[in-house]
């Protein structure tokens, strides 16, 4: 699980290189002009990694056949047989269109991933405006033993410690509830024991890339939540999470963008289908 993990932020680091220059523009346009633009542009990139990944001979000789038994049903509806045998070869020709799609589905899955990571960095929550508050929580790792650390938010201009820190016992967390002072980007840093580690915060009243976790060391969370490096297995603090507010929108708001992703993903794909003569 620890070289999966390590995997997963190699491939991070990629696409936060690439997702940086490629998403600025969402940082000035309208919320449903950018989310229908990128779904739009993946839905036809991975409707031409469909094409060169996947069987398409195969694939046509099967539609091809679906729609001779589709015709029959249509023909000879007064014949239980030939009904009877024709669904029965319809649905195995399905069967093996989901077998043909197996492998570019695989080829696909993980750069899917990669973009609905780096999505997420600007649709799934908003940033915090001047004057809001929000909850900030620092986790330690849970074999840290019984002993806590001595933990300390440093002082900044950025931010104005409301409440906190609170400690919550049971659950090994730190907490603060911030208000925010600054809009931009800011570093938020923490004296754990002997150890300096930092948190990115975004303040802002536009779109803005908002990572709310830095992970702990796990390729699921690290997927997740891309931009921050993860914490070492090594190191004291699991994670440290950021409340961020949820953004509002149909098209590009918490958690509505993955379905509007999605439907305009396959839209934009189907509607190129033809002009890419790609079988599906």
């Amino acid at each position: 699980m620890n070289f999966l993990a390590q995997i997963v932020v190699w491939l991070n680091a990629v696409a936060n290189a690439v997702g940086k220059w490629l998403l600025a523009p969402i940082g000035v346009l309208p919320g449903w002009l950018s989310a229908t633009a990128i779904a739009a542009v993946t839905g036809v990139l991975l409707l031409a990694v469909f094409k060169y990944t996947s069987n398409q001979r195969a694939i046509k000789r099967v539609r091809d056949d679906i729609k001779a038994h589709l015709l029959a049903l249509k023909l000879f509806k007064d014949s239980a047989v030939v009904a009877v045998r024709a669904q029965g070869r319809i649905f195995a020709g399905g069967l093996r269109l989901f077998f043909f799609s197996l492998v570019p589905m695989a080829v696909m899955a993980v750069p899917v991933m990669l973009i609905l990571g780096q999505l997420a960095l600007w649709y799934q929550s908003r940033p915090l405006q001047v004057g809001e508050d929000a909850v900030l929580t620092l986790k330690l790792h849970e074999g840290a033993g019984d002993r806590w650390p001595a933990v300390s938010l440093q002082p900044t201009d950025a931010v104005e410690v409301a409440v906190g820190p609170v400690r919550v016992q049971s659950k090994r967390e730190i907490c603060w509830s911030l208000k925010a002072r600054e809009s931009g980007y800011h570093r938020l840093v923490f004296h754990v024991g002997d150890e300096t580690i930092d948190k990115e915060l975004a303040v802002g009243d536009r779109f803005m890339r908002v990572s709310a976790k830095r992970p702990g060391w796990s390729w699921s969370d690290a997927l997740l939540h891309p931009w921050e490096k993860p914490f070492a297995p090594d190191s004291p603090v699991q994670s440290v999470e950021i409340n961020y507010p949820a953004r509002s929108s149909w098209t590009s708001g918490t958690n509505y963008w993955m379905i509007y992703w999605f439907v305009v993903s396959m839209v934009a794909a189907l509607c190129f289908r033809r002009v890419l003569n790609v079988n599906i």
